[in-house]
């Protein structure tokens, strides 16, 4: 039976969400006759993991359409993780102990060692750093997924919602489980629309992805009703050096704004090089021949970091479904006051730093094409790496700029925007240093990369974290 993973990072309270992507699994499961491995990996504090595990212990069996079955321990479930077993679906609720555990023992299996010769210390600090980290989550669900022996990676958001039609919810799944790993010729029955050049039907169909209606995917809304002169100048700061006033318009006017405003009311999903811009990260599903590969960038405090595989797969021209069952996006209250507006803020401001040692990347990567593939379709790490390797060469004079740009647009919006910029101001070179070395890790981690999928695959049945 081909199993799945849906996966669901957290480090807040989001027992509703839990209850819907349980839904989510459980449609799966009776849908497509594949089991599934839902993941929710926990950061969140011990009071809120119980809340968590409450909800897990929750979920209704598979097919009986209510909450009239419960679900049967697997493990054992005492204190930093457990598995629970829901039919064909298998919830398996790690805290970071857990999480840690695995790690180690994948890394102490994989022969790799850190830059100081001990054995996964810098591995185990990018793979599970003390900071959010978007790449990172993600990273750890891809070595779990290859684990428990899943074909594919299906990620959601714990600050998402799924729509409805009719009073049912709409799920992505739908179509990452029609489509997903199929040659594309072969997925071409289950999509409305094909756009793809014959010459990649013999690909496999490498992402499924749709966007999100509702707020802005990156939380900067209240920037843009305040000012939206300044709202455009803090988002063109993303834009690569040298970019065209024109292009700087267009990139504002794309960004963050998902799939619109329009409620999903039918179906369409489109066959072709992906368009990246129109997939979140609430709401993809990657093969594993991709991330068996090349994982994400694990910066710290940085948004986007997580979207980088999206670029590789449309740049190196595997084919996507892009699709219109959009999430709802909405935002929980602490990203906009005090400590978790700051944190906030602080990401955005590492984005727009990361952005000048993405680019270089992102523009080699684009140049290759085809190449950056093998002759089985693989992508070939390597290359990804020595790119990443030279950016961190990059001049750091962009950045500069983009710091003073950022301060000046913060001060003139004033209030919390001001004081914010007074918290950013004393740690513009630590920031500048962490940029260039996120890229520096990242080109590490990707050398790690195979060593440490092959020893997740080989993870011995007992050693599974519970």
């Amino acid at each position: 039976m081909r199993a799945v993973c849906l996966t669901l990072p957290t480090n807040r309270e989001c027992a509703a969400t839990i209850a819907a992507i349980g839904a989510e699994a459980a449609y799966a499961a009776r849908r497509f006759g594949v089991r599934v491995h839902l993941l929710i990996l926990d950061s969140a504090d011990p009071a809120t993991y119980r809340r968590h595990a409450e909800a897990v212990a929750a979920l209704p069996a598979v097919g009986s359409g209510a909450a009239s079955g419960a679900a049967s321990a697997v493990g054992s479930g005492a204190g930093s993780g457990a598995a629970f077993e829901v039919g064909e679906v298998v919830v398996h609720h790690l805290d970071e102990a857990a999480q840690r555990g695995f790690l180690r023992d994948v890394i102490e299996r994989s022969g790799t060692a850190g830059p100081d010769g001990r054995p996964g210390d810098k591995l185990l600090d990018l793979m599970l750093p003390d900071a959010v980290s978007y790449g990172a989550c993600t990273n750890r669900a891809f070595l779990l997924a290859g684990a428990l022996g899943c074909a594919s990676v299906h990620r959601r958001d714990s600050d998402s919602a799924y729509q409805l039609l009719d009073g049912e919810p709409v799920f992505p799944i739908e179509h990452e489980l029609a489509t997903l790993g199929l040659k594309a010729a072969d997925a071409a029955a289950a999509v409305t629309e094909v756009t793809l050049d014959p010459v990649h039907a013999d690909k496999p169909v490498a992402l499924v992805g749709g966007s999100f209606v509702g707020e802005l995917s990156v939380d900067i809304g209240e920037i843009r009703e305040l000012d939206p002169d300044a709202y455009h100048q803090v988002v063109a700061l993303w834009a690569p050096t040298g970019a065209s006033e024109r292009e700087r318009r267009e990139l504002v006017a794309d960004s963050f704004t998902g799939g619109g405003t329009d409620p999903f009311r039918h179906d369409r999903a489109v066959l072709d090089l992906p368009d990246i811009w129109r997939i979140d990260m609430c709401n993809v599903a990657l093969d594993h021949e991709v991330y068996d590969r090349v994982p994400l960038p694990p910066a710290t405090a940085t948004i986007g970091s997580d979207y980088f595989l999206l670029h590789l797969v449309r740049d190196a021209t595997l084919p996507g479904v892009v699709h219109n069952r959009h999430i709802v996006n909405y935002y929980t209250p602490e990203r906009r006051t005090g400590t978790g507006f700051t944190a906030y803020q602080l990401r955005y401001a590492k984005f727009l730093l990361s952005m000048l040692y993405l680019y270089p990347v992102y523009s080699e990567m684009e140049a290759a094409g085809g190449s950056l593939l093998d002759e089985a379709n693989h992508i070939r790490a390597d290359v990804i790496a020595d790119s990443a390797r030279r950016s961190a060469a990059t001049d750091r004079a962009e950045n500069h700029r983009r710091l003073d740009a950022l301060d000046h647009c913060y001060r003139r919006l004033g209030g919390k925007y001001a004081e914010f910029a007074d918290h950013l101001a004393p740690q513009r070179a630590r920031l500048l240093d962490e940029a260039q070395a996120d890229i520096e890790d990242f080109a590490l981690l990707i050398d790690a990369w195979g060593p440490l999928m092959r020893a997740s695959k080989a993870t011995p049945a007992d050693r599974l974290p519970r």
